[in-house]
């Protein structure tokens, strides 16, 4: 069988299919290149001097982990010159980051999480990079110069957005509004190679992805869905329920879309999780575009993620995304409480 590399992917859509343009085409390409980069430094772990603590706080008042820095590094390094890019902006960077004065000024801006549970790093469980293309408002260059509320624009605007997993394979899930496809990168050839033309989500699941020890903070809907599924096939929901936290969104929802589930990463009550704890702009959004298009739901609680307007380049959101019919169960129950 004919194999798929994602450069042929790529100019397929944009020349059969017309379903992008050719900066589109290039920043992908680039971005996947950077991930390659990242996924490389991942691996060599300890050998390549990359564990631990960089020893400084992001906006978000995290301690950096060195492939936090690294990774961001790589990503503004490597679509800096492209010319496809009006702005970038970094969940590790308090604004956005506009390009070089001597670089051509491009359409679409791009917004990234360069290391997504990094908390696992030393441990060696799967981390990842998500990110998400918007298109630049035709002023830019022209009679504007670039500002932060051009990014504020609610996900459904999104143009594309993807993740990249690294774990026993490196793996890169994209999409471009007409469905999700897979790669797997080709280590012995430094290929991503197509391995996923359509991915779907189950509509049903008998798993849940919950951090467990928040239970006690958790709004009436959460826990009341929560109950259900451990009330097991006795209980209202009549089947038996398995729960997996991973602590990183990009492996959590790359086993939703792989075998169905329900994440749920939700608002609080405490004052420091009123809003929720993920970043809309830089993974909420994402994810939710690649789960809708996988035939999955996204919701705040109440209300679809993609309908939000961001306020700020860092606001955060609570995030329930996976199987429609379980998304939807605890959307009624979000709408009946409230």
């Amino acid at each position: 069988m004919t194999q798929i590399t994602l450069t042929q992917f790529l100019l397929e859509q944009q020349r059969d299919h017309g379903a992008i343009d050719a900066d589109l085409r290039q920043l992908v390409e680039v971005v996947a290149s950077a991930c390659k980069r990242i996924g490389h430094a991942v691996g060599k772990g300890a050998l390549g001097g990359v564990l631990g603590s960089q020893g400084t706080e992001n906006v978000q008042g995290e301690v950096q982990k060195k492939l936090d820095v690294m990774s961001n590094d790589i990503l503004l390094q490597e679509n800096a010159w492209g010319g496809y890019l009006a702005g970038m902006a970094s969940e590790e960077m308090e604004t956005f980051h506009p390009m070089p004065a001597s670089a051509p000024l491009g359409r679409y801006l791009l917004l990234f999480d360069p290391l997504d549970g990094s908390s696992n790093i030393d441990v060696n469980v799967s981390i990842g990079t998500i990110f998400s293309v918007l298109r630049a408002p035709e002023s830019i260059g022209k009679n504007a110069d670039i500002q932060e509320s051009d990014f504020l624009q609610p996900g459904s605007k999104q143009a594309a957005a993807g993740y990249a997993v690294y774990g026993p394979q490196t793996l890169l899930v994209l999409t471009f509004g007409r469905g999700v496809v897979g790669f797997t990168l080709d280590r012995d050839l430094g290929e991503w190679i197509l391995t996923s033309e359509q991915m779907r989500i189950p509509e049903q699941t008998q798993e849940f992805a919950i951090n467990m020890s928040n239970m006690r903070h958790w709004e009436t809907p959460v826990k009341r869905y929560i109950d259900e599924c451990l009330a097991g096939q006795e209980g209202p929901l009549g089947k038996n329920y398995n729960m997996r936290w991973i602590a990183s969104m990009v492996a959590d929802v790359h086993r939703i879309l792989t075998r169905g589930g329900i994440f749920m990463y939700p608002r609080d009550q405490r004052s420091s999780g009123k809003a929720g704890k993920l970043r809309l702009m830089y993974e909420a959004n994402p994810m939710s575009l690649i789960v809708e298009q996988a035939g999955g739901a996204a919701i705040d609680g109440a209300n679809r993620i993609l309908d939000i307007q961001p306020q700020g380049l860092h606001g955060r959101v609570g995030v329930i995304l996976g199987s429609r019919q379980e998304v939807e169960r605890l959307q009624t129950y979000h709408r009946e409480f409230n």
